[in-house]
């Protein structure tokens, strides 16, 4: 991304980083070497002081908007190379599309790390009155899909639906009923069970072809892994055991990989709890991020990048990475409104009993903060200064409870706590940093298949 300063509002996303693959998924808009699709909005922005910044807004808002850019490393170079934004094309970006509060969190970590106060206080007065941007209107043409007749679903290829559980049996018991109800018929149920006791009897009661493994070891990737290795189908459906879908959530999977050419259909998760529902799960996108609860993925894209990485086993993430290197790696993945699950986020059984379901939210008051693997995530694959505000921002935004972060009061509250909490999250992090360290010396724990 252009834009540098996206680094204070989004320097986690997936797209700040340039994929080793010869042709992935963009963010980026030029006229000559990287159009939009006919119909997308190419308007300019003249209050931008750059070509690049005007040009990196359209983008910006393209994607948002439901874009699907292929670019290639050449595209890039191209772009790249235009001149940068300055700094009050970096502050117009910040209020455009996150508001002023956004930007003055921005202006006060400059001044701390003792940029020129003059430049950017100039800078951020010029850009202030900027007026906000609502993104998220639907411009992909779904009447396409709908009338799309797809191939592969008349073939109707073996389907793995694979599911992790532990302790969850009466939740589980509803899934079964939900994976009933499917229109698509040629599925099988991969179930790792590491539920203690292990139920056998449990799963003769539904109408299911279902493979129900014991798994004595309460490790989460590691079943995943070996559902994915027990499996023969060329397409495997990652389900969580505390989610609910619709009869043809199977079916519109199947149909979006099929119609968008794609190696990953991305499922929405509707959340019971934590933050708000973002506007962007009504339209079909490039997806940045990868939810092991409701995704399908064809089996050629783990035998070209591997397996769930183990170095996530009882921490948080693992779908993550798998997300990045899947996107480093050029897989096309595409958000999908039309496979959603509303996912229950119970508060007992899975992950809560084996570790850290929420990567900022450790347990225990003197826990490593955030949990060693979200650090070991972003070192890993980040430049420094987004490695850095990811986990920065992260802190400074978890010291409410998950069921609060839809409140912005409550992220006040946050951001209030974490300067009073600071000498306590200055050790959880430096407990969690050397943890991370020695992850990363050890290096990835990614099986093949």
């Amino acid at each position: 991304m252009i834009f540098s300063f996206i680094r204070y509002t989004q320097p986690g996303w997936c797209f700040n980083l340039t994929p080793t693959a010869k042709e992935f998924s963009s963010c980026h808009y030029h006229p000559q070497v990287l159009p939009l699709p006919e119909g997308m909005d190419e308007t300019m922005d003249d209050g931008y002081e750059t070509e690049s910044a005007r040009y990196a807004d359209i983008g910006y808002r393209a994607w948002n908007n439901g874009c699907l850019t292929v670019s290639n490393q050449e595209a890039e170079q191209v772009i790249n190379s235009l001149p940068r934004p300055t700094l009050k094309d970096e502050y117009r970006f910040i209020i455009k599309y996150w508001g002023k509060h956004w930007a003055l969190m921005a202006l006060a970590a400059r001044l701390f790390t003792f940029k020129n106060p003059f430049k950017e206080i100039a800078a951020f007065i010029h850009s202030s009155k900027t007026k906000r941007y609502a993104l998220h209107n639907q411009l992909y043409n779904v009447d396409a899909y709908h009338r799309f007749q797809s191939p592969l679903v008349q073939q109707q290829p073996l389907v793995s639906v694979i599911i992790p559980t532990l302790n969850r049996y009466e939740y589980l018991k509803d899934v079964m009923l939900d994976l009933e109800k499917q229109t698509w018929k040629n599925f099988d149920v991969i179930v790792v069970d590491q539920s203690t006791p292990f139920n056998e009897s449990f799963y003769k009661q539904f109408n299911l072809n279902i493979n129900a493994i014991a798994q004595e070891e309460k490790l989460l990737w590691t079943a995943r892994n070996r559902a994915i290795k027990t499996s023969t189908a060329d397409y495997l459906l990652f389900f969580d055991d505390d989610s609910r879908v619709e009869p043809d959530w199977i079916e519109q999977h199947v149909k979006t990989i099929d119609f968008f050419n794609a190696g990953i259909s991305a499922g929405v998760s509707l959340s019971t709890v934590g933050g708000k529902i973002p506007k962007s799960y009504n339209f079909f996108r490039w997806a940045d991020q990868f939810d092991s609860g409701n995704a399908i993925v064809r089996r050629s894209v783990f035998q070209q990048i591997g397996l769930f990485d183990l170095q996530f086993n009882k921490q948080s993430m693992g779908d993550g990475e798998f997300g990045i290197r899947s996107y480093l790696n050029g897989i096309k993945s595409i958000s999908n409104p039309l496979a959603a699950r509303v996912h229950l986020k119970v508060n007992s059984g899975g992950l809560r009993e084996i570790g850290h379901w929420d990567g900022f939210h450790p347990k225990k008051w003197f826990a490593p903060k955030p949990v060693p693997s979200v650090i070991y995530l972003f070192k890993k694959y980040y430049p420094h200064k987004l490695y850095r505000n990811t986990i920065y921002l992260g802190i400074l935004l978890s010291n409410v409870s998950f069921k609060n972060k839809r409140s912005n009061k409550m992220i006040l509250v946050s951001i209030f706590m974490t300067f009073v909490k600071l000498p306590l999250l200055a050790v959880q992090f430096h407990k969690s940093l050397s943890k991370a360290n020695q992850k990363l010396a050890e290096g990835n724990k990614i099986e093949r298949l």
